[in-house]
């Protein structure tokens, strides 16, 4: 049989547009694999939006479910005495602070020398601080220049610091022991430059000499020393940065705009989750078209531990429900706040308000806690929302192989038809070619038997 290189040119039939209607054909068997692989993939998203809103009313949750979070302060300085940084422990209360002294640094010069650079020999220098501590540098006479000086003291990092100052005299350039730090204990007591080599060079000029001090100042009343002008635990929780001598007040108030707007960043976090589910499970009946995740049990799951979460009771001595504070769950699912109550609550009832947050002891769960928890089971791995992608990313791997299966399936068929339709194009071709063979020699022999 004659090999067709193309189909249709042995027949005159079109079997290759034939052919690619039939392929058309076929291939409509994976649009349905497709979609439901997209249905799959946009409940995967779908879960990814409702796991951040879960995640972001956890964390308005964590956020009251320690009873420091309503021990908040804010504080308020009057002079330019100081700056203050406050902590976690710190406590409420007025203080009327006076500094009377900064602390400084020790520090003192040698007489000068005319070249920073010439050796001056050998030697040891020995240092005694004001806390008892000693410490000695040794040079050799090659390596004994003023820099060299310098350079050995500050390498040893013992707490004097050394610089070379130019007094631009004929004999200038003289060495200056700093202590490393303010305060008495760290001033320099004693310097000892030892006989000979350094020794005969190398002098102190007493008339330069500053004392270390300590800094002094008064907290009510209170008389406070520091070897630092950075004063920590003269008032808890409260460290105070010296400027300058003078008079400061500190107020220290419970911040109870921070400890509101906490309770106010929890009913919105709670109403955009509940938004959101209304998003992913509504019903456009106008459309007939539902939400992505309409009548999903996981989602079922979720609102039904959030409604018995938000509407339950808790039992506590001043408060059982968030109805209580001020906080209504209405019928739509969203919490309404009642700003006014909650003011008062923060303001007149803190106490019973932080237990029924964060419990009445460490070992104890509040109303905050229960949510955390809560939602954590739902959004962690292993959780509840985890599960439920997990399930689809298989079904999604399941239908990945089953349109390879399909797709093989399809290509098989396709070479079929195609071996099949070349097999009928060379049939064809060959009845065309005898019949048209057969055609001249009826006409030859018509022709002669005329004659």
């Amino acid at each position: 049989m004659a090999t067709i290189s193309s189909l249709g040119i042995g027949s005159g039939l079109d079997l290759s547009g034939l052919l690619e209607q039939l392929e058309s054909a076929e291939n409509q068997k994976l649009t349905p694999i497709l979609q439901q692989q997209k249905s799959y993939e946009t409940k995967i998203s779908a879960f990814g939006f409702l796991e951040s809103a879960l995640d972001k009313v956890k964390d308005a949750a964590a956020a009251l479910s320690d009873a420091e979070d309503f021990a908040g302060v804010k504080t308020n300085v009057s002079g330019e005495a100081l700056t203050i940084t406050s902590g976690e422990d710190t406590l409420v209360g007025n203080y009327e602070i006076e500094v009377t002294q900064r602390a400084k640094s020790y520090s003192i010069a040698t007489l000068g020398v005319a070249d920073k650079t010439e050796q001056l020999g050998g030697g040891t220098i020995g240092f005694t601080l004001g806390n008892g501590e000693s410490f000695s540098v040794t040079l050799d006479d090659a390596d004994s220049s003023l820099e060299d000086v310098r350079d050995a003291i500050n390498d040893a990092d013992a707490g004097v610091v050394a610089s070379i100052v130019n007094d631009g005299s004929g004999t200038p350039y003289r060495l200056v022991f700093s202590s490393a730090e303010t305060g008495t204990d760290a001033a320099i007591s004693a310097i000892d430059f030892g006989s000979g080599g350094l020794g005969d060079v190398l002098s102190l000029d007493s008339a330069t000499e500053v004392s270390g001090q300590n800094a002094e100042l008064t907290v009510n009343g209170i008389a406070i020393q520091s070897q630092s002008n950075r004063v920590e635990d003269a008032i808890q929780g409260v460290t105070l940065d010296l400027e300058e001598t003078g008079t400061a007040t500190l107020e220290v108030t419970r911040d109870t705009a921070g400890i509101e707007k906490k309770l106010n960043t929890f009913v919105e976090a709670y109403n955009s989750l509940q938004g959101r589910l209304d998003d992913l499970t509504e019903f456009d009946s106008a459309s007939g078209v539902g939400g992505v995740l309409q009548g999903n049990a996981t989602v079922r799951g979720v609102e039904s531990r959030l409604r018995s979460l938000i509407g339950g009771s808790l039992e506590s001595d001043a408060f059982s429900s968030l109805a209580d504070l001020g906080m209504t769950l209405e019928v739509d699912g969203t919490l309404t706040l009642d700003e006014e109550k909650v003011e008062d609550l923060v303001a007149n009832n803190l106490s019973d308000l932080t237990t029924f947050f964060a419990g009445a002891s460490e070992e104890s769960d509040g109303f905050a806690d229960r949510i955390e928890d809560a939602l954590g089971g739902m959004t962690e791995e292993g959780g509840l929302l985890e599960n439920a992608t997990s399930g689809l990313e298989a079904s999604i791997e399941s239908l990945d192989r089953r349109y390879e299966s399909v797709e093989s399936q399809i290509a098989s068929t396709v070479a079929r038809y195609r071996t099949q339709f070349s097999q009928l194009d060379s049939l064809i071709a060959q009845m065309n070619s005898t019949s048209s063979y057969l055609t001249q020699q009826f006409d030859a022999l018509a022709a002669q038997l005329e004659q």
